[in-house]
């Protein structure tokens, strides 16, 4: 048994085997990943025969490929305000302000986590959505009479709901 001693420090290297087991891991997961996806694409193969030189008539076949079926663009599915988280910020003077506009929106239907004071710059009235979230932060302006929506903004904003930052123009 190999003693210690205080102050000796060690690196034990994995063997080549290893190493070419954890790359090769590896690599087999980036190929699982980058093939995922795809279509596989088929192709009719059709035979074609020369035409016997004894014989009178001879008659071409073209295949010809079927068209690519029409896919049919289904309608989103309707927003479910109740399932948006919706934060509201005052960047105004007035007081109140987002605790007012927060009850609008919960009355509405949406589910509203927090209202709080914003400091910042906002030129206007603003709805702010993560691009998933679009359609829901057009609808939140709507339901708030909010004429200004914008994409949120990582690092100030949360990415999975909609924030709204009023100025004095919401009243």
């Amino acid at each position: 048994m190999a003693r210690r001693f205080r102050g000796e420090r060690g690196v034990a290297f994995p063997s080549p085997v290893v190493m070419l087991s954890v790359v090769a891991v590896a690599m087999a997961g980036l190929a699982y990943v980058a093939t995922q996806g795809g279509e596989p694409t088929e192709r009719e193969v059709t035979t074609v025969s020369l035409p016997d030189p004894g014989s009178p008539t001879t008659t071409t076949v073209e295949a010809t490929p079927e068209p690519a079926p029409v896919v049919k663009k289904d309608k989103p599915p309707p927003v479910q305000r109740g399932k948006v988280y919706v934060e509201v910020y005052n960047n105004s003077g007035i007081t109140g302000l987002a605790g007012e506009v927060a009850a609008r929106a919960d009355r509405a239907g949406w589910q509203v986590v927090g209202a709080d004071n914003w400091y910042g710059s906002i030129p206007a009235s603003t709805v702010y959505f993560p691009q998933r979230l679009e359609r829901a932060g057009k609808l939140l302006a709507a339901d708030l009479d909010i004429d200004r929506t914008r994409p949120a903004i990582e690092g100030p904003m949360k990415l999975d709901r909609l924030t709204v930052v009023l100025t004095a123009d919401a009243q």
